[in-house]
């Protein structure tokens, strides 16, 4: 049933998003802050790479509530504390959340949207909660490694990238330092997990 948006649950819902994506950015950096402290600057990458997403979703769900312009929206909700000296727990507390978001929150946002008539901001809500899931595998991946000693370390010999200057290392262990640009080895990720690379590189 079609309701003026003004009188929505939908705008409530937008601005809770928007709150949650906010603050999820922000736990991000401080978390990312926390990995560097430990030298873990792969870790840190993901968290601030994932923290610039964060920020594009807030931007997409705060843009639907342009025509409330001026206006204030009263919401309330509960959102995570996630304080830890523990990079792994501050992984798995990131996974947590991003799949919460991703199996509950904005699937039911974007149901009630859509049953609000909101067709456009119940595809926002649907898209995103896919990329959250995406969000907590990565972040679930990362978790598993270091709790398991292999972040920087196979059975098998792989392909490592400096995230520093784009070398690529092959062995079964990342050296203690990159070989060219002399960065920690906290640099190197696999390289089927780093960014824009072509699947050539990797054979």
């Amino acid at each position: 049933m079609a309701v003026e948006f003004k009188d929505s649950v939908t705008k409530e819902n937008l601005m809770r998003a928007f709150a949650g994506e906010s603050q999820a950015r922000n736990r991000y950096t401080i978390a990312a802050g926390e990995a560097r402290k430990q030298k873990l600057y792969v870790i840190e990458a993901v968290f601030r790479f994932t923290a610039d997403q964060e920020k594009e979703h807030a931007e997409v769900f705060y843009n639907h509530l342009a025509k409330l312009s001026g206006e204030n929206i009263h919401i309330d909700g509960a959102y995570p504390v996630d304080i830890s000296k523990d990079v792994a727990k501050l992984l798995r507390l990131a996974q947590h959340n991003e799949y919460e978001e991703h199996d509950d929150v904005y699937k039911r946002f974007g149901d009630k949207a859509e049953e609000e008539g909101f067709m456009d901001v119940a595809a926002s809500f649907h898209l995103i909660a896919q990329i959250e899931k995406i969000h907590g595998d990565r972040f679930g991946e990362f978790a598993r490694l270091l709790e398991t000693g292999e972040l920087f370390v196979t059975k098998a010999e792989t392909a490592w990238m400096c995230m520093e200057c784009g070398f690529i290392y092959r062995g079964t262990k990342v050296p203690s330092e990159c070989p060219v640009c002399h960065n920690d080895k906290g640099y190197f990720v696999r390289l089927e997990l780093a960014p824009y690379t072509g699947s050539e590189v990797a054979r």
